[in-house]
């Protein structure tokens, strides 16, 4: 930001500042930056901060206390300002941005300077969504489990106030249905292995590059070993998206003899040097109980096609400071 200092918002309300030059470190803890909103219970997650009209605004998932059905899962998406990147951040309208009937998380905003509008992304929780596809049925057939639940990708134009949404949210991502199709292996890791009755499509990021539109999502369960990270592309900010062929593009290592495991919901940042790079969380094979944070280059190549060096955990000196030419 134009302090120079760069600034790392993580699930806890917790933010970490770097100042040293270096993305690999030191960063140091400034707390909790965010004051818990009225309208919320628990569970504050996935927070994503723009600066956006001289402020900052922090938008996050949380459990909404208006449950008038009792559900177990009553994830919305609210948003926060303030006037300084380290906080505190107070809720903007002490509700939710907007209340569709199915729970959702994982918000990131994009805006567009195409068109002047800012989109807003999100995830369907798996929640009481039970999806019918060959997976399921195999899996079923298998005496593996009854039914599976999914979670899916939304866009949606959102009003430059972020006081609700314009248009009706639409698709974009979804586990594959059909057992040929070349996504449905490493999307299914969790399901097929027998960790849990859900297939996740989650942790959704976009950018722009060129007239092409990248949209990352993560698949598999958080907590397990085969969260993975792919993208999809398109020619407009609300698709239709195409997977990539040679996703994933950020998965586990252990398999090949490495450290990192649980790989997912990365963001991408672009460094004034122009060039890129994702921050991630993932779980080292020696804790797998805890996350933590990796940070890794990412690449997009002439032809479009996007790639990530990693999951790395060799130290990275990175210049900061280094302006484009």
């Amino acid at each position: 930001v134009e302090d120079g200092r760069y600034y790392a918002y993580g699930t806890g309300w917790v933010c970490y500042i770097n100042q040293s030059g270096r993305l690999g470190g030191p960063w140091v803890s400034m707390g909790r930056v965010v004051t818990v909103p009225e309208d919320a219970i628990d569970c504050y997650w996935a927070p994503e901060v723009h600066r956006y009209n001289g402020k900052y605004y922090l938008f996050y998932s949380a459990n909404y206390r208006v449950n008038p059905t009792n559900e177990g899962e009553n994830f919305k998406i609210g948003v926060a300002v303030s006037d300084s990147p380290a906080g505190p951040f107070k809720d903007l309208m002490n509700r939710p941005i907007f209340n569709p009937e199915y729970p959702i998380i994982d918000a990131n905003v994009y805006f567009d300077d195409e068109n002047g509008k800012c989109y807003l992304y999100y995830s369907r929780c798996c929640y009481k969504h039970s999806v019918e596809s060959e997976i399921a049925d195999s899996l079923r057939k298998a005496g593996s489990f009854s039914e599976i639940e999914e979670s899916w990708v939304y866009g949606v134009e959102l009003k430059p106030d972020f006081s609700g949404i314009i248009g009706e949210p639409k698709l974009l991502l979804a586990p594959p249905t059909k057992l040929d199709d070349a996504q449905a292996e490493w999307e299914s890791r969790s399901a097929v292995n027998g960790d849990v009755n859900r297939r996740w499509t989650e942790g959704s990021y976009l950018i722009k590059e060129g007239d092409t539109y990248y949209i990352m999502y993560s698949a598999n369960s958080y907590e397990g070993k085969y969260y993975a990270v792919g993208y999809a592309t398109a020619d407009n900010p609300l698709g239709p998206f195409k997977k990539a062929a040679h996703n994933p593009v950020l998965q586990e290592n252990v398999s090949q003899g490495g450290t990192v495991m649980g790989t997912g919901h990365n963001m991408i940042i672009t460094m004034p040097d122009g060039n890129r790079y994702t921050v991630y969380h993932g779980r080292l094979s020696s804790n797998p109980g805890e996350r933590v944070v990796f940070i890794d280059p990412l690449h997009i190549d002439k032809d479009g096609k996007l790639t990530v060096d990693g999951p790395s955990t060799i130290p990275q000196t990175i210049n900061i400071t280094q302006t484009k030419e």
